[in-house]
C-alpha cells in the first residue's frame, strides 16, 4: 500500500498544479485576467478528458506499470521546463504549457486505478485501492498549491518545476520497487 500511494502522489500533484497553483499564480502575479486564464484551462482540460481513454489503449497493450513509468519520467523531465513556459507571457506557450501538463495527467489517470487494483488481492482490493489512491492524493495534492505559492514567492517558479519532479523521482522508485512477485498482497 505504500508504495502504490507513493507511485500514485505526482499524479494529483500535476493536477493541482495544473489548475488550481497556475489559475492562482496566472492571475496574482503574471497579469491574466480569471476570465481569459480559465479559458486557457478549460481548453486544455480537454486534453486531460482525450489522454485518459489513450493511456488506457496504450496501458492495454505495454503495461499499467509501464505505462505510468514512461509517463512519471515525462512528468519528472516535464517539471524543468515549468517555469520557462509559465513565465513565457505568451498566451499561445501558456496555453500549450497547461495543454502538455492535463495530457500528462491524462496519461498517468487512465491506467493508475486499475494498476492500483492490481497490487491486492480481491478480499483487499477495495480496501487497500481506495487508501493507496486517497492517501496519494492527499499527500500530493492537500498542499501541493499552498507548497508551491510559498516556493514561487521564496525562490522562483523553477523551484516548483523542481518539486514536480522531485515528486516523479519519488513515484518512479516506487514504481520501479513493485514488481509482479510484488503485487496481490
Amino acid at each position: 500500500m505504500i508504495f502504490g500511494t507513493f507511485a500514485a502522489i505526482t499524479t494529483f500533484l500535476v493536477f493541482y498544479l495544473m489548475t488550481v497553483f497556475t489559475l492562482s499564480w496566472a492571475t496574482s502575479d503574471l497579469g491574466y485576467s480569471k476570465r481569459d486564464f480559465l479559458l486557457m484551462q478549460l481548453f486544455s482540460v480537454l486534453f486531460f478528458a482525450l489522454f485518459i481513454p489513450v493511456s488506457a489503449l496504450i496501458a492495454d497493450s505495454i503495461g499499467r506499470r509501464k505505462m505510468l513509468i514512461y509517463t512519471t519520467i515525462a512528468i519528472g523531465i516535464f517539471g524543468f521546463a515549468f517555469s520557462f513556459f509559465l513565465n513565457s507571457g505568451s498566451h499561445v506557450l501558456v496555453t500549450l504549457f497547461l495543454c502538455v501538463g492535463m495530457a500528462l495527467m491524462g496519461f498517468t489517470y487512465g491506467p493508475l486505478g486499475t494498476f492500483l487494483s492490481e497490487l491486492f488481492r480481491t478480499n483487499v482490493r477495495y480496501s487497500g485501492t481506495s487508501l493507496a489512491f486517497n492517501m496519494a492524493g492527499i499527500i500530493g495534492a492537500a498542499f501541493a498549491p499552498m507548497i508551491a505559492i510559498w516556493l514561487a514567492t521564496q525562490y522562483s517558479l523553477t523551484y516548483i518545476g523542481f518539486y514536480l519532479s522531485s515528486a516523479a523521482i519519488i513515484s518512479l522508485f516506487s514504481l520501479m520497487l513493485i514488481s509482479k512477485e510484488d503485487q496481490k498482497f
